[in-house]
């Protein structure tokens, strides 16, 4: 993929964080290398500890790497830190902002830190994109919890990035205003944002993204297409429904992983990529049974998040 494609290219990132009195040196960033394409919904996966907040930190110029290049918009953020800000939104875990301030405020004080002149700032744009347009006279005190975590998402847009990096966002979220916020994420996208989502919802990421990585102890351990890491799942299921009743399995499935469940059922683990679901149908009707029904157990994200985390735990 060339570079110019690329909202986000980052490349032998290392971050080591500097022994002190009640900690030895540690390691949180190894070697790192990511290429988020401009326009696509990426999800950065991991469980607590992986380096996924130091990735974003150091994006954000929060955090001061180790070594490596890291690239926003293709602005390096170590010759070009001003316009690689200017390129990125974050969106942290934390709540943060002055309970005092109206979100209209909030947004206005916001645009000003970031240079945005008056007659060009979009202010109630933002807060009625965000469905917060009746609140911004409002108290941020008076906000419930899915409203704080939206207005973080409009002070996150007042200076218009090409890309939004949201670290976590639906945490302690109800499911409904957990929905809202990604109707939010997904019109942005929509309209040419580039999305960078680290969560624990496995689902999200999976609904969501159209590429993810996963990282583990501080090392990318996968990056691929969505469906691509999808079939890489081990031990994918069947279930056949029969015409009659079954009591052992058939000599024709002999080779195949299969099970008997119930009078009528036979289920079967395979992999997508060693056989195919038609060499069993035709297996099943050389040993003289018909298929009244057939159900598939899909492979899911977190199965093969447990799969790789384990693999380098």
């Amino acid at each position: 993929m060339s570079r110019d494609m690329n909202a986000i290219d980052i490349k032998n990132l290392n971050k080591t964080y500097a022994a002190s009195k009640k900690s030895e040196a540690k390691l949180a960033l190894d070697n790192i290398d990511l290429q988020i394409p401009k326009g696509s919904m990426f999800a950065l996966l991991g469980p607590n500890g992986a380096g996924k907040s130091t990735c974003i930190n150091i994006m954000a110029g929060l955090v001061v790497k180790s070594s490596g290049i890291v690239e926003i918009n293709g602005y390096n953020i170590d010759t070009h830190p001003r316009s690689a800000k200017k390129s990125i939104g974050i969106v942290p875990q934390e709540i943060t902002f002055d309970p005092f301030f109206t979100p209209k405020q909030m947004l206005e004080l916001q645009a000003g830190m970031y240079g945005v002149p008056s007659n060009q700032r979009k202010t109630m744009e933002i807060l009625d994109m965000v469905g917060l347009a009746d609140k911004a006279e409002a108290y941020a005190r008076s906000l419930s919890g899915g409203m704080k975590r939206r207005l973080m998402v409009a002070k996150a847009m007042v200076h218009d990035p090409d890309i939004l990096v949201l670290d976590e966002p639906t945490a302690g979220v109800d499911i409904e205003l957990r929905q809202q916020l990604w109707d939010n994420v997904k019109l942005l996208n929509k309209s040419g944002k580039t999305i960078l989502l680290t969560t624990h919802y496995l689902e999200e990421a999976e609904q969501l993204c159209d590429r993810i990585a996963i990282i583990n102890q501080g090392k990318v351990i996968m990056d691929e297409n969505k469906d691509d890491l999808l079939a890489r799942i081990d031990g994918k299921e069947i279930t056949f429904r029969l015409d009659k009743e079954i009591s052992e399995v058939p000599k024709q499935l002999d080779g195949f992983n299969a099970r008997i469940e119930g009078k009528r059922r036979i289920v079967i683990t395979y992999r997508p990529a060693d056989t195919s679901v038609g060499y069993m149908i035709e297996a099943i009707k050389k040993a003289k049974y018909g298929i009244v029904d057939v159900q598939t157990d899909q492979s899911d994200l977190e199965d093969i998040f447990l799969q790789l985390t384990r693999k380098t735990a």
